[in-house]
């Protein structure tokens, strides 16, 4: 993957203001290789892994990603179609908040998104059930609904829904804001599982100390740039 030049800024309308969020980002991330991003709360770091997960449309720049159904696209300019193809697909995303969709488990959500990646149900429910395990989620909460998990048990599950998918591209923002050691260290597994199978990673993360030794390097950024 390939980022030109991207920039993104927001517009608060009451104040008839602008806000630059990130400004000129350039970087080129080679296939299994994981990135770390750093920096203070504000930074910009989100919008860099927003922008590529196209959550934000950024003003400028390009985001080029080498698809292994499109080939080489820009997902800045890429149509809707491509993206939710891309997301279900080829981009995992994680972030430390869970979108719950109602009326569907625990245990559903996971093995919704294997079989998005072309599992059989049978093969689903069972990559399902082996990562709920691997993150502790106890058993009788599979087939409950997460609005009534605790926030770690949510990012656990978002977690698990994401890497079920083995997907060429892993986004994490902020994967372990809330998550004891014991969780981190299930994280740190399965992160390290992924990068030796070739998954290319780029991940915000506070905990310094959890990035060492994973990533292969680190940008860090400061009023919407890096330094």
């Amino acid at each position: 993957m390939v980022i030109e030049g991207l920039s993104k800024s927001f517009s608060l309308h009451n104040l008839a203001i602008n806000i630059s969020a990130i400004e000129n980002i350039s970087m080129s991330v080679k296939k299994g290789e994981f990135i770390g991003i750093t920096g203070r709360s504000g930074s910009g770091k989100s919008t860099i892994i927003k922008c590529i997960n196209r959550t934000y449309l950024p003003q400028d720049g390009k985001i080029r990603y080498n698809s292994s159904r499109f080939g080489w696209i820009d997902i800045a300019e890429a149509d809707e179609r491509e993206m939710i193809y891309l997301r279900r697909r080829e981009i995992g995303y994680v972030s430390q908040f869970l979108s719950i969709m109602p009326r569907t488990t625990a245990r559903e959500l996971v093995q919704q998104a294997s079989i998005e990646m072309g599992y059989e149900k049978q093969q689903a429910a069972m990559a399902a059930e082996k990562l709920l395990r691997h993150f502790e989620l106890e058993p009788r909460l599979w087939d409950s609904y997460p609005n009534t998990f605790s926030g770690g048990e949510k990012l656990r599950l978002n977690i698990a829904r994401a890497m079920v998918k083995r997907p060429r591209l892993l986004l994490l923002d902020e994967p372990t804001a809330s998550l004891d050691d014991a969780s981190k260290v299930r994280v740190r597994e399965l992160i390290q599982q992924l990068k030796e199978e070739g998954t290319t990673m780029l991940g915000i993360f506070h905990d310094i100390d959890f990035m060492q030794g994973l990533c292969d390097r680190k940008y860090n950024m400061q009023a919407g740039s890096f330094i």
